[in-house]
Formats: C-alpha cells, structure tokens, sequence
C-alpha cells in the first residue's frame, strides 16, 4: 500500500508532529511574543500614556495664555468698535459693553474649539487602547487554539480547529496566518491506515472537519477566497472540497491522495495558481466534475498517478493555462 504517512526512514513520527506544528504556528507565536515583550517594558503609568506637564507649571501658563489672549482680543475689538463709532456721524463714543460682549464671545468660541480638539485627541487616545486591548485578546486566542491543536485528544484538537476558524474570522490582520496554521496541521506526518503503529485514533476526523471548515469559508467569495492555502506534502484520504472558490494560490504540491474521494466537484478555479506539482494520485479517486477553471494556471508536472483516478467530466477550461505533464489533457481543455 503506498505510505500515506510520507515519513523518512528514521523519524519518529512523534517528533515530526510537534516539529510541524511549532513551525507551523511560528509566525503567531512571535507575534503573541512580541505583544507580551511590550506589555513588560510598559511604565508604570502605561506606555501610551503622554508625558503630562506639573499642573502647577500648566495651570500657570494656561492662565497667562488666556489674559494675554484676551487683551489681543478686547484691544482689537475695541479699535474694531471704535473706528464703527468714529464713522458715524455725529461720532459717537465706544460702547464699551458691545467690546466686553465681542471679547467674551470669541473667547468663547477659542474655548469651544480647544475643548472639541481635546475631546478628539482623547478619542484617539481611547480608541487606540481599546484596539491594543483587543489585538492582545485575539493573540491570547491564538495561544489558546494553537495549545488545543496539539493537544492529544482528539476532541480538544477539535475545539481548536473551530476556535482558530473563528480567530481567523474575527482577526483580518492576522487572518492569513490563522488559515496557514490550519493548512500545516494537514501537513503534519499523517498514518491513515489504522491498523498501522503510528496512527492515531480520532485523526482523521480532525483532519476532515479542517477541510470542511475550510471548504465552508471558500465558498463565499468575500471570506477566505482570495487567500493562499498551502497544502504541499499533505495527505488526503478523503474530504470535501467540492463548489470552493479558490481565487488566490493553492498548492497541493507533493500531496498524496490516496484511499477515498477528494471532491473538487463543480469548484471555481479563476484568477490565481494552482499548483499539483509532483503530487502523488494512488489509491484514491480526485473529482473535477463540472470544475470551472478561468483565467488560473494550473500545473500537474511531475505528478504521480498510480492505481488512482483523477475525473475532469464536464470541467470548463477558459484562459487557464495548464502544464498536464503526465496526465492525458481531458477533452476540451
């Protein structure tokens, strides 16, 4: 039977799934790293903090400001009214209540302007905390779901394969990164046949829930779509993919398909790259079926079919350009 596995003679398939894994999720746990190191070098008083003045040097101050502007504002007031009253005729002494009223109107309209610039700036300030809060709560979910892949039993591995789906959701920044861990779980070193040693039970239900979890965000063209899915040297003994939108890459460079039926039925291919570059196709059926590829390039170079069935029926091709290598061109294509 081919090996579904994919191990090196000589590696403990232990060690190759915690060694796949952690490099897998190196770049989130860097950044989970990076928040914490800041969260330590953080003053007492909080990093985002400004530098406030003594109040007894700003209050002061602010005073002064306020005479000083004040006079500029009564003296051209003044000049303002009085040149008003020397115009008329007979000429008429200033007003001095109209100049106090212009005085404190402008006054007024200085302090209006300064409060609601204040109140903007502490808006930022707020918003900023509030938005630093939450990016350290989102790397606080990634630990957590990163701990529950890797845990043993099947189920935790479960509950972190949905709570990194809903991190990935709810983390557009890093959602990249979510959806690459998801894609290295499948790469780790996988024994399908359960009547080998190195299977594990409950494996492969976890396995098959990432690729319908994935499958259910690539059907909306606006949710994962466009982003890139990295499959290389997976195995894939089984799972859904059929109606997807793959509108970014997709490599399956290296995979193994073999045992059950991979499902690519009436999938949109359109804009971007396809990559089954020495991919291994044995044991198993992978079905284009009414499969739409437009505008991708798509490429079987160097792909193994051995004992496998890969089925193009009723696939359009439109502007793809394809690379069959030893795949017999389907018709049409």
């Amino acid at each position: 039977m081919p090996d579904g596995s994919r191990l090196r003679p000589g590696r403990d398939p232990a060690v190759c799934f915690g060694n796949s894994l952690h490099r897998a999720a190196a770049r989130l746990h860097a950044l989970d790293v990076a928040l914490s190191l800041r969260r330590k070098r953080q003053p007492p008083r909080g990093r985002y903090t400004p530098n406030l003045w003594p109040v007894w040097l700003v209050a002061p101050a602010a005073l002064v400001l306020a005479l000083l502007l004040g006079w500029g504002i009564y003296q051209y007031a003044h000049d303002y009214f009085a040149q008003a009253a020397a115009d008329q005729k007979p000429p008429k002494p200033v007003n001095v209540n109209d100049v106090l009223k212009a005085t404190v109107t402008a006054l007024t309209l200085v302090g209006a302007v300064l409060a609601g610039l204040y109140a903007y700036r502490k808006q930022l300030l707020s918003e900023g905390d509030a938005h630093r809060a939450d990016a350290s709560q989102l790397a606080d979910r990634y630990t957590t779901a990163a701990e529950q892949l890797g845990h043993d039993q099947a189920a935790v591995r479960l509950a972190g394969v949905y709570a990194l789906a809903r991190l990935a959701d709810d983390w557009e920044e890093q959602r990249q990164v979510c959806i690459d861990v998801l894609c290295a779980y499948l790469r780790i070193p996988y024994e399908p046949d359960p009547t080998q040693a190195d299977h594990k039970a409950g494996e492969r239900e976890v396995r098959w829930t990432i690729i319908r979890v994935i499958r259910s965000h690539l059907l909306d063209p606006a949710a994962w779509c466009t982003h890139s899915l990295d499959f290389t040297d997976a195995t894939f003994d089984g799972g859904d993919l059929s109606h997807s939108h793959f509108l970014g890459t997709v490599d399956f460079g290296g995979a193994n398909f073999s045992g059950s039926t991979v499902d690519f039925h009436r999938a949109q291919f359109s804009g971007g790259t396809v990559n089954f570059n020495s991919a291994t196709f044995s044991g198993g059926t992978v079905r284009f079926g009414g499969a739409n590829f437009s505008g991708s390039t798509v490429n079987f170079n160097g792909a193994n079919f051995s004992d496998g069935t890969v089925n193009f029926d009723d696939a359009t091709f439109s502007g793809t350009a394809f690379s069959w290598g030893q795949y017999p061109v389907p018709a049409g294509a």
